[in-house]
């Protein structure tokens, strides 16, 4: 019988968090590119904290972060403005671009 298990805390995300990749890529991203944008994503019961760049025509990346702090403290460091997705939501350029992306022929 298991009644009397103890019940194990559910797993939140995938355990990943960022790694020295992910940071090399979002800053290569910002210095590639101009008038990017960060936002941060929260924690989710899928994945782990997220910051979401977006540059001026809209194309944006995403990586994991290892927290809300961190993705500012990156911010900071890059000169790059930032913002919390939950207040103020997903920019225009970000949607503007993905729908121009849909309409792309395959190659």
């Amino acid at each position: 019988m298991a009644w009397f298990r103890r019940r194990r805390e559910p797993s939140r995300g995938s355990g990943r968090q960022a790694d020295r990749a992910d940071l090399e890529h979002l800053a290569e991203f910002v210095r590639s590119r101009r008038g990017v944008e960060g936002f941060i994503e929260p924690r989710t019961t899928v994945t782990e904290t997220t910051v979401l760049l977006v540059a001026h025509d809209g194309e944006w990346t995403r990586r994991r972060i290892d927290s809300p702090e961190g993705a500012r403290r990156f911010a900071h460091q890059l000169a790059m403005p930032i913002y919390d997705v939950r207040l103020m939501g997903y920019p225009q350029r970000m949607r503007d671009y993905n729908a121009r992306q849909k309409r792309r022929p395959a190659s």
